[in-house]
């Protein structure tokens, strides 16, 4: 206890969950801390939801990202999240989100605290925080994610801190927090190096903000992350190919410039593909540090990894959390602000690579809407790398449902990232360079690399007859979404 928290005075303020739970109000807002399932509080939200059963309540819910352990369902389901920003990832709360239950407002994940400091947003009441430890000063001591946590705890007007004792003290130093100044006259933030440490090592609020400590033992969620496949193999052979073309044009060399992987199974592929290449000395300046990046470092392959959260498969997270001491010194944590913020991005210069749910023959790209209107997850932060990245990164499998979907379409069904902010497109077919493209020269190159073979003909044809209309960006308006609706209407496109 004297080691989770070390100002004597604070201890006074431990309690039971139910009773933390209390504190929180009908038509509060609550930021709560948890991204990409790793770093969230566990027994709060709990106790909250199980209140809820018997005294229905509603809250609005911002962490930083997805929220593990399947917290998103229980408050989906016990109907207290009334709203919900800025990303989820929960299939019972998407179905809430997509019947118009939940109000959910889809945010780039560096955009949401500047709106809760500039009062576009309003702040969190209440801010629900899992921590390693407590300083004697009050600094609290962040888990696996910094997410939003620190400008939760910042501006909420009480703090709920929940000390999981499952986390190893080990993790004390690994954070870096850092505020940026307030607009309109806002220092540069002085990330200049991936490892460039900036901040403090634990968030800085008053002891007296903390109303509550609530003591739990329990470990992250396990990420669900497949095995590289054939595909996922082949995705990461064409962008070594093209990486060892840029080094040989002596645009960079063997190590490359720092790089960003979106979560998921193919970006964490994608990366694990590099253990086998010839760069080396890597640097990483990303949101999630995944299984992929503790591969690279095993292989001593990569120096250095920042980024906002650590999220792990179980035999993974197993293995590194009992020798976490040894990938430390690799490693850094901070707030998502910062490592997503665009001006570090830019001056970085990233390779950022994430993952599309469609792109189209022009080179849009959709990220979060199943047939232009049923919400996966959510953007989350490939809008913040992908328009500010040296070189702007999209794979997704040719395919999907067994080759009923085609990942290349006429027209997306519902656009996140524009063609201009998209310099590479890469499916297990082919990979498009689009850099200095014009789109009718962007569409032939697309549909040649990246769609699959058995919808090249097709999407060609689309081409042929819309180029007849003429225009810049070619297209049938009359049949744009004709393979959408025809997917709605057979389950095939």
């Amino acid at each position: 206890m004297q080691d989770r928290i070390r100002n004597a005075a604070m201890r006074d303020r431990i309690v039971s969950a139910a009773e933390a739970a209390a504190l929180i109000q009908d038509g509060m807002v609550v930021g709560m801390s948890g991204f990409t399932r790793a770093g969230e509080a566990m027994a709060v939200p709990l106790a909250l939801a199980e209140r809820a059963r018997s005294h229905p309540l509603k809250i609005t819910l911002m962490t930083g990202a997805s929220l593990g352990h399947d917290l998103d369902k229980i408050l989906a389901e016990t109907q207290v999240t009334a709203r919900r920003l800025p990303f989820q990832s929960d299939p019972a709360l998407r179905r809430a989100i997509n019947a118009g239950e939940v109000m959910f407002i889809d945010q780039h994940l560096s955009e949401t605290v500047e709106q809760l400091r500039t009062r576009q947003l309003p702040a969190p009441d209440i801010a629900v925080i899992e921590a390693t430890a407590i300083t004697a000063e009050g600094g609290i001591i962040p888990t696996t994610s910094v997410g939003n946590s620190a400008s939760f705890a910042i501006l909420a007007k009480k703090v709920i801190v929940e000390i999981n004792s499952a986390h190893p003290l080990s993790f004390e130093g690994m954070h870096d927090i850092f505020i940026p100044t307030y607009r309109p006259n806002r220092m540069p933030i002085p990330v200049v190096t991936p490892d460039s440490r900036i901040g403090l090592p634990y968030i800085p609020i008053p002891p007296e903000k903390i109303a509550a400590i609530v003591m739990t033992y329990k470990s992250d969620s396990a990420a669900s992350i497949a095995s590289p496949d054939e595909d996922t193999v082949a995705i990461a052979n064409h962008l070594i190919d093209f990486l060892s073309h840029e080094v040989k044009m002596g645009r960079m060399d063997n190590r490359l410039v720092p790089l960003q992987a979106g979560i998921g199974s193919i970006a964490n592929a994608v990366l694990h593909g590099l253990i086998e290449s010839p760069f080396h000395d890597l640097r990483m300046y990303s949101e999630v540090l995944q299984d992929s990046t503790f591969d690279l470092i095993d292989a001593g392959k990569l120096t250095f990894a920042s980024g906002s959260s650590i999220t792990l498969s179980a035999a993974h997270s197993r293995r590194i959390m009992q020798d976490f001491d040894r990938y430390k010194p690799h490693l850094m944590l901070r707030p998502q602000e910062i490592s997503n913020h665009p001006e570090v991005v830019r001056r970085l210069g990233l390779i950022a690579i994430n993952t599309a749910l469609e792109f189209d023959i022009y080179g849009n790209v959709n990220s979060t809407h199943v047939m232009g209107t049923q919400m996966m997850n959510g953007i989350g932060g490939s809008g913040d790398f992908a328009r500010n990245a040296l070189l702007s990164v999209f794979v997704t499998k040719s395919v999907a449902k067994g080759g009923a979907i085609s990942s290349v379409v006429p027209m997306v069904s519902h656009v996140d990232h524009t063609e201009h902010d998209v310099d590479i497109l890469v499916t297990e077919t082919g990979l498009a360079d689009l850099r200095g493209l014009a789109p009718r020269e962007r569409a032939r190159i697309i549909i040649q690399n990246c769609a699959h073979p058995d919808w090249q003909s097709s999407l060609q044809d689309y081409y042929d007859r819309a180029c007849a209309f003429g225009g810049h960006t070619p297209h049938i308006l009359e049949e744009a979404f004709s393979w959408h609706i025809r997917l709605r209407k057979t389950g095939r496109m």
